[in-house]
C-alpha cells in the first residue's frame, strides 16, 4: 500500500525512523513528508535512505508531477508521527503552507496522528478543541501516552512507541478495505411535515450522525447513497465532494420512504439514521394560516413506518440497520426500549441513543448501544459522531460476515 508518513518538528521525530523502517519492511511504498522543523531533528538523507524515496518539504519541487497534490491523492493512508500542537492546530484550520499541509488537504485516505508535546500543551483548551475538530472529521488518534517527556517533565503527551503506531496502522489498513464494493443506502437528517406553505412539524435532528456514517462507509470502500432530509449545507458539505457518496434529497416522511424503498432494491446494507416524523397533518392548508382566524386545530395521521417496511421487504443477505432515539422511563431503560423497538420493526441491528434537552440532537458527540438480532448489546460507543459511525460499521461488517 501507498503510505505517507508526515513528520513534524518535535524531539520524538527520531522515533518515526523506526516506524518508517517497520512499514517499509512490511512491503509498503512509504513516502516521508517532513516539515522544515522536523529536518532539524532528523535530516533528509536519513528519511531518503529508510524510505527509498526523495524527500522535500516544498510545494515547488517536482512541479511537473504536481507532487503537492499527487502525494495526497495517491495515498492509501496518511500517518503523522509525531504530531505537534502546532501541526494539529494547522490541520484543524486547514492551513496548507508546506508540502505536508497540501498533502493532507488533497487526500481522501484515512488519517492517523500520534500527538507528541508537553502535558500543559496537550491539556490546553485550544489543543483539545483542535483535537475534537479533527476527530469529528474522522482523523484517528494514537496516544498520546503518559510518561517521561523532554527534560524532567513527565505526564500525558509522550508519543506512542513506533511498534504501537505500526500495529494501529495495520488495523487501520484492514478496516480501510472491509466494505469495499458494498452498496449502502443511508438516510440522514429530519423530515418535515407541512402545516401550510410556511409552517411544518419537524424535529431537532441536524443530520450529523448520518453524514458521519456516510463518510466513514465511503472511506472504508463502500459505494454510498445518502438521502438527505433538511440537512444544513454546512453539515452536508462534508460529503458533497466525496467521490464515493451520491446525495439525494427528501423532504417529508413519504418522500424519504419512496427514496429508501427504491434504493433498497440494489443496496446490500440500508441504514436509517434519519429522524422521521411519526405523524403528518391530515389536511395541509394551501395558504398561510392567519392568527386572526384563531388557533388552528390540527388533525394528525400516522406516517408509514419506513424501517419496518424495509425490514419486511429485505432480500436474502441484505442487512437493515435502524437508529432509535429514546428516553428512559421509570419502568424501562433506553436499551430495554431499544430492544422492544428492534423486535417490533424487525431490523437486523439497532443503534439506540438517549435523547433529551441536552443529549443526542444538535451535539458533536454521541453515545449509542448497538443491539443485535438476538437482542443483546453487541457493542457500545461514546465519542465523536465519526467514532460512533465507525463502531456501527464494525458491527455491520461483522454481521455481514456471519450472514
Amino acid at each position: 500500500m501507498n503510505i505517507v508518513v508526515g513528520v513534524t518538528g518535535g524531539i520524538a521525530a527520531y522515533k518515526a525512523v523506526q516506524l518508517v523502517r517497520l512499514l517499509v519492511k512490511d512491503g509498503h511504498d512509504v513516502h516521508v513528508v517532513p516539515t522544515d522543523d522536523a529536518l532539524r531533528f532528523v535530516g533528509a538523507p536519513t528519511w531518503e535512505a529508510i524510505s527509498r524515496h526523495p524527500v522535500t518539504t516544498s510545494v515547488h519541487d517536482d512541479v511537473a508531477r504536481v507532487r503537492h497534490v499527487a502525494l495526497g491523492q495517491e495515498a492509501d493512508l496518511v500517518v503523522i508521527a509525531p504530531a505537534t500542537a502546532n501541526t494539529i492546530a494547522k490541520m484543524a484550520a486547514g492551513l496548507a503552507g508546506d508540502l505536508l499541509g497540501t498533502t493532507l488537504l488533497a487526500t481522501r485516505a484515512p488519517v492517523l496522528i500520534a500527538p507528541a508535546m508537553h502535558t500543559e500543551m496537550w491539556q490546553h483548551p485550544a489543543t483539545q478543541a483542535n483535537v475534537a475538530t479533527l476527530r469529528q472529521r474522522g482523523v484517528r488518534l494514537i496516544g498520546p501516552d503518559s510518561g517521561q517527556l523532554t527534560g524532567d517533565d513527565s505526564g500525558p503527551g509522550r508519543m506512542s512507541e513506533p511498534e504501537a503506531i505500526h500495529a494501529e496502522v495495520t488495523r487501520a489498513m484492514v478496516a480501510g478495505r472491509d466494505l469495499a464494493g458494498v452498496r449502502i443506502a443511508i438516510s440522514a437528517g429530519g423530515t418535515r411535515e407541512p402545516i401550510d406553505p410556511v409552517r411544518y412539524i419537524g424535529n431537532r435532528s441536524s443530520g450529523r450522525q448520518g453524514v458521519a456514517v456516510a463518510l466513514a462507509a465511503a472511506d472504508r470502500g463502500a459505494a454510498v447513497t445518502l438521502v438527505a432530509a433538511h440537512i444544513d449545507e454546512g453539515v452536508l458539505g462534508q460529503v458533497s465532494a466525496h467521490p464515493g457518496i451520491r446525495i439525494e434529497r427528501a423532504g417529508t416522511a413519504a418522500e424519504l420512504g419512496e427514496r429508501m424503498d427504491a434504493l433498497a432494491h440494489e443496496a446490500d446494507v440500508v441504514i436509517m439514521t434519519a429522524a422521521v416524523a411519526d405523524y403528518r397533518v391530515a389536511s395541509v392548508s394551501d395558504h398561510k394560516l392567519a392568527k386572526e382566524d384563531g388557533a388552528p386545530v390540527l388533525e394528525l395521521v400516522e406516517n408509514d413506518d419506513i424501517l419496518a417496511g424495509l425490514a419486511a421487504a429485505r432480500r436474502p443477505g441484505q442487512l437493515i440497520v435502524g437508529f432509535a432515539a429514546e428516553m428512559p422511563t421509570a419502568d424501562e431503560s433506553v436499551v430495554e426500549r431499544g430492544i422492544r423497538k428492534r423486535r417490533r420493526k424487525g431490523a437486523d441491528l439497532l443503534a439506540v441513543n438517549e435523547v433529551g434537552w441536552q443529549a443526542g440532537f444538535e451535539r458533536p458527540d454521541n453515545t449509542v448501544s448497538i443491539i443485535g438480532a438476538d437482542d443483546t448489546v453487541i457493542a457500545t460507543a461514546t465519542g465523536s459522531k465519526r467514532e460512533v459511525a465507525d463502531a456501527l460499521l464494525d458491527a455491520v461488517r461483522d454481521a455481514r460476515g456471519r450472514a
